[in-house]
């Protein structure tokens, strides 16, 4: 697993992807902590920065995981990985792991500005944090799902379409939820929400539930992409 994640990560900062997803994010968050000196209170770091800063860094997780699959399949190297003295679900979890590096460095690089105003100005450390954790959380189950639907396919493009569309249903789950009338599918469509638990985290708040659900989440892609790439092996 560790010469696979090694792979990976070296994979993503010998090609522009890994450099442009965590440079963009990191200028953006450069962005909104000026946005947020500019107004001269810290307290607005929470509500402003991370609550904005959560649309942008879930849009970027399709353009991280789209290669994760694709390009092994599309050069043909998977058969390489498949006959490896390495078991298939070590090969998952190496590329995960090697997905979450890149969203986790330009997340904690996100960190910086709230570090430096702490010398000058009292931000609200538990909220900040609680973003930061809510945010790792609800991107390591995105990215868990954007590696799954890489593999379903050889083409980044649709890896990332598909990704996309995924990423944007669960961020509008809730509105579609109160707009259903029968009462057991709005239930199991509330039960589905990742917004509804990223947000007690956005609060300060650590919710254990909530903390074992997106790591469920987790485990439970990273299981079905195991699957996924043991049956290309039998055929």
């Amino acid at each position: 697993m560790t010469a696979v994640l090694k792979r990976e990560i070296r994979s993503y900062f010998s090609s522009p992807i890994g450099y442009v997803c965590v440079a963009v994010l990191a200028a953006l968050y450069g962005l909104f902590y000026f946005m947020v000196m500019a107004r001269g209170s810290s307290s607005f770091i929470p509500s402003f920065v991370y609550s904005t800063m959560f649309n942008f860094s879930m849009l970027v997780i399709p353009i991280i995981t789209m290669r994760s699959m694709t390009d092994d399949q599309k050069n043909k190297t998977d058969q390489i990985l498949l006959t490896a003295p390495v078991g298939v679900t070590a090969i998952v979890i190496g590329k995960f792991l090697a997905s979450f590096f890149v969203f986790f460095l330009a997340s904690t690089l996100g960190l910086l500005p709230a570090v430096a105003m702490s010398f000058f100005s009292s931000p609200s450390w538990g909220e900040i944090l609680g973003n930061y954790i809510g945010t790792m959380l609800y991107g390591g189950a995105m990215i868990s799902i954007g590696v799954f639907i890489s593999s379903l396919t050889i083409s980044q493009i649709i890896a990332a379409i598909g990704t996309f569309a995924v990423s944007v249903f669960l961020m509008y789950v809730d509105a579609l939820a109160s707009s259903v009338n029968n009462a057991v599918v709005a239930t199991v469509i509330s039960w589905l929400s990742f917004s509804s638990r990223y947000s007690v985290f956005t609060q300060g708040l650590f919710s254990v539930s909530s903390a074992v659900f997106f790591l469920s989440v987790m485990s439970v892609f990273v299981f079905l992409t195991a699957r996924r790439i043991e049956s290309r092996r039998w055929n």
